[in-house]
């Protein structure tokens, strides 16, 4: 989850250009927004160990999505986002399910 989130902290620093070519120009708030996400996804990266970590994360996708206002590329980047945590979750209770069981390798 911690590499997921530097990733996307790269794609929201490459959604810099865009905004500022494509869309309408750069504004402060448009390149505050974009800066200040980027920033809050590297710290979640080193939160990890928390228990919060994942409400964290969630909350973190949410303002990507809401980035809609900011260009459309930044919202539709944020819902492809949220599906691959939406994965990652789901492969995380999966293997959560394996270890129970004691069907993973390394728990026989």
């Amino acid at each position: 989850m911690a590499a997921t989130l530097v990733i996307e902290a790269i794609v929201v620093l490459l959604a810099l250009p865009v905004v500022g070519v494509v869309g309408a120009g750069y504004t402060w708030w448009r390149v505050g927004y974009l800066l200040l996400l980027a920033a809050a996804m590297i710290v979640g990266a080193g939160l990890q160990r928390r228990r919060w970590a994942l409400g964290y994360n969630l909350g973190l996708q949410v303002v990507f999505i809401a980035g809609y206002v900011v260009h459309p590329a930044v919202g539709v980047m944020g819902v492809v986002s949220m599906v691959l945590w939406a994965y990652l979750l789901h492969l995380r209770r999966e293997v959560a399910a394996r270890m129970a069981r004691g069907e993973l390798p390394g728990t026989q």
